[in-house]
């Protein structure tokens, strides 16, 4: 997605206690009626679904409900609002029917035409920044009765399920939603999800509670929770340590991830869980930048870039190396970039450069964010510097601008060579290399590769059965490598920090991690 904090469905979640000795609590023993207080940075931009394809989601997924919703431990989407199913062999009709006797948290009934009023309102409003690329593929909707939802797609799209299971596509009520713009902004929400929002006030707290009216997969274990929004990492850890919150969601540093880590007296009580996440950083290539359209130029930065470096002197081992777009944990993930250029090589980044007939080191710059993907961002460009002019090969200047305007920047086109971060939106490679290619592409630097665009995707969007499509994006990465317009350099680790009183921290991360909070629970004794 464009602008989302990140998925692992597959991955295993491993917790990392930092006090020994500590005993393990089944879920019976959980205190289910109590509350939870959970601690992010990562607070909503809008409570309006139609308008958020960002870290808006991660309140959305506790308080909507969407048609179809990963289960715990699954990458598959399965039945939550609706039993979904193709009902053709070209994946070109997706038909829904409603769980029975559904309504919202106002007591308003949710029918087929409610969906389909939430999902048409998207892209009657098409919000700037909002959700409605995603429904790309979306012809109609028509309605059957009061329970059953008939997509009909423009073209074959095995991906559409994932894109129902996104908080994107929560379900709305038509009276609390204008068709034509956004709700206005009054701190409330009209869901069906496993909460109710209670109150919200921006940037500081929501108060959940059960919803008593709800009918879908989860299982809360806990009474309600408290979300409380933190503007800087500090104060998180802070209001942790003194027990202001049972667990953090979001905003962990690297050096805060250690530090918490370490078996020393202030640390006794917490505990860090810790995932393979699916969030990704790489750089950009602009070929219609003179220097960088050389590709003899962009093989030998990619022959040049060391990640275990990277990540170990910048992250301190809370992210790691990544050697292709479609991260570890993902169906069809690869290592074609290490299988092509190996270990870092200054020798043979010189042969490429010298056989290109290039003889003086090539001067480049280099864009970055400052303020969307973390404090460390600017280490890591200065850290990228080091590596390519201790080579002798390439003269590097860097730049960084605060978000709005380095987007700005990059969609113009004007920046040779840039860092961007993917939080992809479901656990399928599709979404790790369809977003890259084209001429419109969410880079704002055209990439035409006629063999993905033309043929690739659109052969594995006609398979319903995602496990058949490795082959395709195998080589979808075969290609990319080869033309290194893009280059991968770290998936992230998410972690969970709680108190040790806290249950449910290893389950509480779906697959596009966003944190299922019902799964949070305080142990009944320990």
């Amino acid at each position: 997605m464009f602008n989302r904090t990140s998925l692992q469905a597959a991955a295993a979640l491993v917790s990392i206690s930092l006090v020994s000795g500590c005993s393990v609590f089944s879920d019976s023993e959980s205190a289910g009626d109590q509350r939870i207080v959970v601690g992010t940075t990562s607070s909503p931009t809008t409570l309006d679904p139609a308008a958020a394809w960002d870290n808006s989601w991660e309140l959305f997924r506790n308080v909507y409900q969407t048609l179809v919703s990963f289960p715990t431990g699954s990458t598959t989407p399965d039945s939550d609002a609706a039993e979904c199913k193709f009902s053709d062999t070209a994946s070109r009709v997706f038909e829904c029917k409603l769980v029975e006797g559904l309504t919202f948290s106002n007591g308003h009934k949710l029918d087929a035409k409610a969906v389909q009023y939430s999902i048409e309102r998207i892209r009657t409003i098409n919000h700037k920044g909002g959700p409605n690329g995603m429904l790309g593929s979306l012809d109609k909707i028509e309605t059957v009765g009061d329970r059953t939802i008939v997509f009909r797609l423009n073209k074959s799209d095995a991906t559409f399920p994932f894109v129902l299971a996104t908080p994107a596509m929560s379900i709305v009520d038509p009276a609390d939603y204008p068709a034509d713009r956004l709700r206005a902004k009054d701190g409330k929400v009209t869901g069906s999800g496993p909460y109710v929002l209670d109150s919200y006030t921006e940037k500081k707290t929501a108060e959940l509670t059960k919803n008593p009216t709800y009918k879908g997969f989860a299982d809360r274990k806990n009474g309600g929770v408290t979300i409380k929004y933190f503007n800087e990492s500090e104060a998180l850890v802070a209001a942790l340590k003194k027990k202001e919150i049972d667990a953090t969601y979001r905003g962990l540093t690297a050096e805060e991830v250690v530090e918490l880590q370490d078996d020393k007296p202030e640390n006794k009580g917490l505990q860090i869980i810790e995932s393979t996440g699916a969030d990704i950083r790489y750089l950009v290539f602009n070929a219609q930048d003179p220097t960088v359209a050389k590709l003899p130029v962009r093989k030998a930065i990619a022959q040049l870039v060391d990640r275990d470096e990277l990540v170990n002197k910048v992250y301190q081992g809370t992210a790691e190396p990544l050697y292709s777009m479609v991260p570890k944990g993902i169906a069809a993930h690869t290592t074609k970039f290490f299988d092509r250029y190996g270990t870092p090589s200054a020798k043979k980044a010189e042969e490429i450069l010298r056989d290109a007939g290039i003889t003086e080191p090539v001067e480049l710059t280099f864009w970055y964010t400052t303020d969307r993907y973390g404090s460390s961002t600017a280490a890591e460009f200065k850290e990228l510097k080091r590596q390519l002019e201790e080579s002798g090969l390439f003269k590097v200047t860097l730049h960084g601008k605060p978000w709005t305007e380095f987007q700005e920047g990059y969609q113009k086109g004007e920046y040779p060579v840039f860092g961007r971060g993917w939080f992809p939106d479901f656990p399928d490679p599709d979404n790790f290399v369809a977003p890259f290619i084209g001429k419109e592409n969410v880079l704002g630097t055209p990439y035409v590769s006629p063999r993905i665009t033309g043929e690739l995707l659109p052969k594995s969007r006609r398979e319903s059965d995602r496990g058949t499509v490795t082959d395709e994006f195998v080589e979808a990465q075969e290609i990319m490598v080869q033309d290194v317009r893009l280059l991968p350099l770290w998936q992230g680790k998410l972690y969970i920090a709680a108190g040790d009183e806290i249950g449910g921290g290893e389950r509480a991360l779906d697959p596009q991690t966003v944190m299922q909070v019902w799964e949070l629970y305080r142990r009944a004794s320990w």
